[in-house]
């Protein structure tokens, strides 16, 4: 009976039965941080997640950059050019008229774009609040600083959209004639031209004098609006959703350029990616070299054989999914790409076996975002965006992801510690215990001793390894891969490795007493007890890194696994001391010098580990 009770104890004991409270804790530890570092999680499994990814997917406005699109120059198509001062969503600085060209011109196409405008601008109590698109804003504020009013009625609008790539608006000017104004890509807003306008007169379209300053303006990584303006209309579209036919003949206006100043944290952030075997992608509506000469500048790429646009996404996507897979794998830079390609780059990523995180803040990126491994929201985004992500960067800044990946990698990090301690404290108790029954010894612990040692031995010290903090080369190593089983070869080796040791050790100290002895089976196994209390204590230490040396880790990065060592250790003393509780564990107390030597004798857990990892891993 003894035995078979003894047998039952020991199968509870060796159950890590504290690995779902650890594993819980640990996930929401790393949450907690992730927060801090402005990354909140919707669902709790998506914290060790995060850190498996293996590419991001990227938008750059208010990601990669600062999200405060300024108007910079205007350039006619007659070739006269403004500068624009100021910067930010405001009307302060000036409108510069350069090489004699006229303010008025310049009057003229910013009001196509305070006309042809969804957002609002104004200034309350002496500060500038702003809603909306941010390049509508842009023209708003460029209409303050050239002093446009309201003087006209906006009779109908097509909103902008992605797919369309520009939006127009009907309106009846101060004189009451009816007009038409496009603003928006230009290869878009030059398919409805016919004309432009040289010295404020209707000519001939020149396309390609058109394109080599959109090219030029690109080149030098503005983001390029083009604007046009049609001929008085004598009546306009009576039906009551615009369709592309509805827009009469255009007349190009000339090209407004904006600068998005990049975040200068970015630029170290792509790097870090790129050292922990992160592939980091731009999916834009932008120009190419817009596009290009941001990636190139914030380490992306560095050819334009990287880029590519949603033209040539289109074209892949019609000859085969494996084709379209080789073609998307090169490719770092995508620009003027519908939601729909998005969501087919993403589900390419996927199919290769990459691990996807990917960013978004509109309606339009909901589908990419939902079909992404993780997809996450930027906290300025829409709520259609926020409720299908994952998780939500508050400050809509790169850094924060990669943040967050580091979080995410530390909690699985902290995970396989726990397990590391449960399975290999677990695995010594059976080994010894089963040995000693085999080899004709008696039980070298009784039930309740078996249930005490999992308290003093698992009961906090599991706990206090999901407090860990991130080594310093996590971010060093490449991703692992969602597949990998979390029990790989490296797990199954220091697990069978610190069980070996712990468990013939005991095993060893057991045979030693009762047959070299003949100690007294009472004495004996308070003798088990103080040791396999100090060995698993200090194997705790062991976990708290798999591949750095456990004297290399300082205390002060997590004080409470101190804590929990020596409290359970100054505990199991107390017991063991105490004539009452020794009775009750069926366990003698010890002199105090033997107490000292059996810390001396499991001492060696600590060697037999540090040699392990300076086995396996001889560059640390």
């Amino acid at each position: 009976d003894l035995i078979f009770l003894s047998v039952i104890t020991l199968s509870v004991s060796a159950m890590p039965e504290g690995l779902p409270l650890a594993l819980t804790l640990a996930l929401t530890i790393g949450s907690r941080r992730m927060a801090k570092r402005n990354v909140v999680v919707k669902k709790l499994n998506s914290v060790e997640s995060l850190g498996s990814c293996t590419v991001i997917a990227s938008d750059k406005t208010g990601t990669l950059t600062v999200n405060e699109q300024t108007a910079k120059k205007i350039i006619l198509a007659d070739g006269s050019l403004f500068e624009i001062e100021g910067i930010g969503y405001n009307g302060e600085g000036k409108v510069l008229e350069i090489n004699g060209s006229k303010i008025s011109d310049a009057i003229k196409i910013g009001k196509l774009g305070v006309i042809n405008n969804e957002a609002s601008l104004e200034k309350v109590n002496g500060k500038w609040e702003s809603h909306g698109d941010s390049i509508d804003i842009a023209f708003l504020s460029l209409g303050e600083k050239l002093n446009i009013g309201s003087s006209f009625k906006v009779l109908k609008e097509m909103p902008y959209e992605s797919e369309k790539k520009y939006s127009a608006v009907f309106y009846l000017d101060d004189d009451n004639n009816n007009y038409c104004t496009i603003k928006g890509s230009l290869e878009t807003v030059l398919s409805f031209c016919d004309s432009m306008y040289i010295d404020g007169k209707i000519s001939s379209l020149n396309i390609g004098d058109i394109v080599k300053q959109n090219d030029s303006l690109a080149r030098d990584g503005y983001r390029v609006i083009a604007l046009a303006k049609s001929r008085k209309l004598d009546e306009i579209p009576k039906s009551k959703v615009l369709e592309d036919s509805d827009i009469p003949k255009m007349v190009f206006a000339g090209l407004v350029a904006f600068i998005d100043p990049i975040r200068k944290e970015t630029i170290d952030s792509v790097k870090k990616c790129k050292k922990a075997g992160i592939k980091v992608i731009m999916i834009t509506g932008d120009h190419p070299l817009t596009a290009f000469s941001i990636a190139k500048e914030l380490g992306i790429c560095d050819s334009l054989d990287n880029v590519t646009t949603g033209d040539d996404i289109e074209r892949m996507l019609a000859v085969g999914e494996k084709d379209f897979d080789k073609y998307v794998k090169n490719i770092k830079v995508f620009t003027r790409v519908t939601p729909l390609q998005k969501l087919e780059i993403v589900n390419s990523l996927k199919r290769q076996g990459e691990f996807v995180a990917v960013t978004g803040d509109g309606v339009n990126d909901a589908p990419a975002i939902k079909s992404a491994n993780i997809g996450i929201a930027m906290g300025s985004g829409t709520d259609v965006a926020k409720e299908t992500s994952k998780m939500i960067i508050v400050d809509d800044d790169f850094m924060s992801i990669v943040s967050g990946i580091e979080e995410g990698r530390n909690a699985y990090s902290n995970i396989r510690k726990v397990v590391y301690l449960l399975l290999s404290c677990g695995l010594s108790e059976v080994l010894f215990f089963a040995l000693s029954i085999f080899l004709g010894l008696p039980a070298p612990l009784i039930a309740v001793q078996l249930l005490w040692l999992n308290i003093v031995t698992d009961g906090l010290q599991d706990i206090s390894l999901s407090f860990e903090r991130e080594e310093k080369e996590i971010m060093s190593e490449k991703p692992r891969s969602p597949k990998e089983s979390i029990f790989d070869k490296l797990m199954f080796q220091e697990v069978l490795t610190a069980g070996l040791t712990m468990g013939i050790s005991v095993l060893i100290l057991w045979f030693y007493l009762v047959k070299g002895l003949d100690m007294r089976l009472s004495l004996a196994r308070g003798y088990v007890m103080m040791i396999m209390v100090f060995m698993q204590n200090l194997h705790a230490l062991n976990c708290r890194s798999e591949k750095i040396s456990a004297f290399k880790m300082p205390i002060s990065r997590n004080w409470f696994i101190l804590l929990s060592v020596v409290s359970s250790i100054l505990l199991q003393i107390i017991v063991m001391e105490n004539s009452f509780t020794s009775t009750i564990f069926g366990a003698e107390k010890l002199p105090y010098s033997h107490v000292a030597l059996m810390f001396l004798c499991s001492i060696p857990i600590l060697f037999v580990m540090e040699v392990f990892k300076k086995i396996k891993f001889r560059r640390r």
